[in-house]
């Protein structure tokens, strides 16, 4: 019997470092969509060493770089399929490689090991069924970089709207569930806005906490595609994303329904309870060198936890700015507040039994919303308790989508 993981989880751990545990299942977690192969991550993560991550990079990078071999030698025009799940994997090992690069912004593989990913990605989504289309969308003051995945069914169709999270890439997003979508006959379109992947190498932009500015171009396109249904336009977002598309969800009246995976009510104060309290009482107080300093110190200290240096670094990249004391200040933004009473359309809100990077959020969420949010707890025992549910895709998706497809058929409220 496995032992019991952090807060009584029955899952097995995969690295004594809790982090690395998480995002090696991450990589796991997205096997069922072609995102990867279990034994491929299982013998990357022997090799990586707990709170080393150049370890976590180099397991990660050489496993991408044997099964970008591997996909080199596939006859494309023979064997499309093989090639585009090589290709598929390829991408996501690089993705995952790049992972906890942030800390040093002139490190080149940040770019470099970035556009390796997008190429094997490219080249998987254009062997698909129905290929994606990249598009680039016009946003006031910033581009919105796109893909349109029609599930190949004729006619208008239902289309959901997707976007990830503090850390999550469009392109990981299909294997965690627009193929799911798909093949229950979904159109899907995924997007990035400032501070995601895409928008923060290519712009330089780091998050803002008005989504709907992101969200409504991505409308605007679907709108004029003869394959979307201007009725079933649904809106999808992904542990940050739960924010961001409720945010969004608030001021965009042409959706109609939206999902919250998970439901996130306020990212600044879910910050804030994670500070110790001398670092709290700095920042409460207003003082930025302090507090700028204090972090710097400990995020450079050998000892600190890999969830909190992580943590730091990422944030700091991704919403463009070295002073910690800002980047706190601009995660206090991300609130809903009021504008959550905005939200007219059918809300569901997914809930981890054991998310302890922002607990407790979701149900606020849903009990704020009211009558018009379904609040739905994936649980420990199913394999579900991790934050997002990492790890269950695959029940997540039918939960998720059954609602989904209940709402826009007319069936649900």
């Amino acid at each position: 019997m496995a032992e019991e993981n952090k807060q009584g989880s029955p899952m097995i751990k995969l690295s004594t470092d809790q982090s690395f545990h998480f995002e090696i299942l991450r990589a796991v977690s997205i096997a069922p969509y072609q995102g990867a192969d279990l034994g491929e991550v299982l013998t990357a993560a022997a090799k990586v060493k707990p709170c080393d991550f150049e370890s976590y990079y180099t397991a990660f990078h050489d496993l991408a770089v044997r099964v970008h071999n591997q996909a080199e030698k596939i006859d494309v025009a023979k064997y499309p399929v093989s090639a585009r799940q090589a290709f598929f994997r390829e991408a996501t090992y690089l993705r995952t490689s790049e992972f906890f690069l942030h800390g040093n912004w002139e490190d080149p593989r940040i770019n470099s090991v970035w556009k390796r990913h997008r190429e094997a990605f490219d080249k998987a989504i254009a062997l698909l069924p129905v290929p994606g289309e990249r598009v680039t969308l016009k946003a006031e003051g910033f581009d919105v970089p796109a893909i349109f995945y029609g599930c190949g069914q004729p006619g208008r169709r239902a289309t959901i709207l997707m976007c990830s999270g503090y850390d999550g890439s469009q392109e990981e997003l299909y294997h965690v569930a627009v193929e799911a979508a798909l093949v229950r006959g979904i159109n899907v379109i995924t997007y990035e806005g400032p501070g995601q992947p895409t928008v923060r190498r290519e712009q330089n932009l780091g998050f803002i906490h008005d989504w709907e500015r992101v969200v409504s171009p991505v409308v605007d396109y679907a709108l004029t595609r003869d394959d979307v249904d201007p009725n079933a336009i649904g809106l999808w977002g992904y542990s940050l994303g739960g924010y961001l598309a409720t945010r969004a969800a608030a001021f965009e009246p042409r959706i109609a329904a939206a999902m919250a995976i998970d439901g996130v009510s306020d990212f600044g104060e879910a910050i804030l309870q994670k500070f110790p309290p001398e670092l709290l009482s700095l920042y409460k107080a207003g003082n930025k060198e302090a507090v700028d300093q204090a972090v710097v110190s400990a995020v450079s200290n050998p000892e600190a936890p890999t969830s909190f240096r992580w943590a730091i670094e990422q944030g700091l990249w991704a919403f463009n700015t070295k002073s910690p004391y800002e980047w706190a200040t601009k995660c206090m933004d991300m609130k809903l507040g009021d504008a959550i009473h905005n939200i007219k359309v059918p809300f569901f809100v997914a809930d981890a039994e054991n998310d302890d990077l922002l607990p407790g959020q979701a149900k606020i969420v849903a009990e704020t919303v009211g009558e018009r949010a379904t609040y739905h707890l994936f649980t420990a025992e199913d394999g579900a308790g991790e934050h997002c549910s990492i790890g269950a895709a695959v029940l997540q998706n039918q939960v998720v989508f059954d609602w989904f497809q209940e709402v826009v058929s007319g069936n649900k409220a």
